[in-house]
């Protein structure tokens, strides 16, 4: 029963070496670099304080999961446990199907839901409880789910970014597939290429992978909070912005609107 909360019981172990910093955290550097999840969350909670007010609260649930993936990962590189391993994916997970349900264009809603984003949601939500019922029995499932499910969402990113007509917003798209192909790049040569990295003496290159693909998320997310407005509300004229200073595009990016009109929670978002 607690074999899965055991050190070393997870059958993933990344390219790092295993307690070579510390006595205590198996893979250091790893387990280190999930502070960016951690840092950033909560200076986009304050940056969407607006959106979270006038179009849609539930922003911040995205920023809240970000962190809960960041303690997450950063449990199970420290331990390489199983019931780790199953916490940074299942988290992933979650945070991945909150998004599906707030900013899946709703111009794509399946009939069947009447297009009704509510029922949508209701839908995904029981799909997400037992996706991740079986990852529990079967942990091979998360991952094939997860990578099952990121495609559908890079491709409507890039359908939404050949149609806008801001350009702010088109080369944050840019950037934003530019890092999420670097951060997927990360990841495969850690896994696949390990040795020739560790003759280099850089076995580093999934703690890379944790910031290039924490700041795809959170640039997906902006843009899709950005589409969901501009496809669905446009009357309240969504504004691409960053901090700290706006003309610095290289910044933190969020959205902020023009129009300030109180959202109607009897209204289907």
């Amino acid at each position: 029963m607690w074999k899965p909360f055991e050190p070393g019981s997870s059958p993933v172990d990344w390219c790092e070496g295993n307690y070579n910093i510390s006595p205590i955290i198996a893979e250091f550097t790893n387990t280190l670099s999930n502070i960016v999840f951690l840092l950033l969350p909560p200076i986009l909670i304050h940056l969407f304080k607006d959106y979270g007010r006038f179009v849609n609260p539930a922003i911040h649930v995205i920023w809240v999961l970000l962190m809960v993936v960041g303690l997450s990962s950063a449990y199970f590189h420290a331990t390489l446990s199983l019931i780790g391993q199953l916490c940074d994916e299942l988290a992933i997970l979650w945070v991945y199907m909150a998004g599906l349900c707030m900013f899946f264009p709703k111009r794509y809603i399946p009939n069947i839901f009447k297009n009704s984003r509510k029922l949508f949601s209701i839908f995904v939500s029981l799909i997400t409880l037992i996706i991740t019922g079986l990852a529990l029995i079967y942990p091979a499932v998360n991952a094939f789910a997860l990578m099952s499910l990121c495609i559908p969402a890079f491709i409507f990113m890039i359908i939404q970014l050949r149609t806008t007509k801001s350009m702010r917003v088109y080369r944050l798209g840019c950037r934003c597939g530019a890092i999420l192909i670097l951060a997927v790049t990360c990841w495969l040569n850690d896994r696949l290429f390990c040795d020739t990295w560790l003759n280099l003496n850089f076995p580093y290159l999934h703690a890379l992978w944790h910031l290039f693909i924490f700041i795809a998320s959170y640039t997906t997310t902006v843009l899709f909070a950005y589409f969901a407005v501009n496809d669905e509300r446009p009357q309240q004229s969504p504004v691409l912005k960053y901090w700290p200073r706006d003309n610095f595009e290289l910044g933190i990016p969020y959205v902020t609107i023009k129009c300030y009109v109180r959202i109607d929670t009897n209204t289907d978002i």
